[in-house]
């Protein structure tokens, strides 16, 4: 069973810093795509950010955190991580881990972790 642990979560004023870490443990063949979600309050899940790998990785930012925010990844590690940078307000979310693998058989599969507060207010 893979399990995808997130941390770096907390509460901060507008303007400041967070980085968030998310590792992957268990029976992983390939992975296809790393990335971050968020929801808030009365909102749908929404990407964030997302790096997918084929013959070279791309990278994706939603427009509201482009310039701010910066996806990275160590796939040997299984591990993925976002630094944000100027926090606004209006990025005050649950933030979600999301591992998208293929085992042997060439099966999709969508992992995801249990969500790490991000509150940003004065």
């Amino acid at each position: 069973q893979v399990q995808l642990v997130e941390s770096g979560g907390g509460l901060v004023q507008p303007g400041e810093s967070l980085r968030l870490s998310c590792a992957a443990s268990g029976n992983i063949f390939s992975i296809n795509t790393m990335g971050w979600y968020r929801q808030a309050p009365e909102k749908q899940r929404e990407l964030v950010a997302r790096i997918i790998y084929d013959h070279i990785a791309r990278t994706t930012y939603a427009d509201s955190v482009k310039g701010r925010f910066t996806i990275s990844s160590d796939v040997a590690k299984n591990t993925v991580s976002l630094q944000m940078n100027s926090l606004k307000p209006e990025d005050t979310a649950v933030y979600y881990c999301n591992i998208g693998t293929y085992n042997i058989y060439r099966e999709p599969t969508d992992y995801w972790g249990q969500g790490t507060q991000v509150t940003v207010s004065s």
